[in-house]
């Protein structure tokens, strides 16, 4: 791994994804702060697995309490089901999608990398994402990334999404390599204690570890 003296902020939610973006931002030189949300999601267990990342890998974070409550999503809104058990070759965007939360979040990452002088922003979206969310899309990420920089004192913050390309069990590989401690990731939608295994988010995750002939480190009793 790289000597960590570069600056960069990286959108850190506490699940697989994120986290493999953090070791890979990690074997690139930077030592990057991270900023997670708070903005009362169903899953708010996720935030206790981006701050124990956070302080296995020494860096700072911060977290940003927001409110989403308006949106109409099942991640944010108790009245609304998280689908379980959906037919994942349906390519309609699910109950579980937060009306734009990248642009949020990435405004906030915007702000953060300016005022502690980072250049990059990290995020874990990727284009094979199994719920199909616009706001991961990297036409999105190019052309939101040219625009916020018209707004900036510093015009040459760029966004990087090294994941965009891959698939989960491509994602999860690339964790084994950069030797990401995925029992301290969460990504069940549900907000249970355990795992449900049918949310969509189980069910992608625990698939790729199973085509790769692993074991989930989260059901491993």
């Amino acid at each position: 791994m790289k000597k960590n003296n570069k600056k960069g902020v990286i959108l850190l939610s506490g699940g697989l994804d994120s986290a493999v973006t953090l070791y890979y931002a990690r074997s690139r030189g930077f030592r990057p702060d991270a900023l997670i949300f708070d903005y009362a999601q169903r899953h708010k267990k996720e935030i206790e697995y981006a701050i124990k990342l956070c302080r296995l890998n020494h860096i700072d974070f911060y977290t940003a309490k927001i409110d989403l409550g308006w949106t109409k999503s099942s991640l944010t809104d108790s009245k609304i089901v998280v689908p379980l058990s959906r037919n994942l070759n349906k390519k309609d965007i699910p109950a579980t999608y937060v009306a734009g939360r990248n642009i949020i979040f990435l405004s906030y990452a915007f702000s953060l990398a300016e005022s502690i002088g980072a250049e990059t922003i990290f995020i874990g979206a990727h284009t094979c994402d199994y719920s199909g969310y616009p706001d991961c899309r990297p036409e999105f990420l190019w052309n939101f990334n040219q625009a916020v920089n018209l707004g900036m004192k510093d015009s040459k913050i760029k966004i990087s999404a090294p994941l965009i390309d891959k698939s989960k069990k491509d994602i999860i590989k690339l964790g084994l390599k950069l030797k990401v401690p995925f029992r301290y990731t969460w990504s069940c939608y549900s907000g249970g204690k355990k795992p449900c295994l049918q949310c969509d988010s189980c069910r992608f995750r625990t698939e790729a570890f199973r085509r790769l002939n692993i074991i989930d480190p989260l059901l491993r009793k």
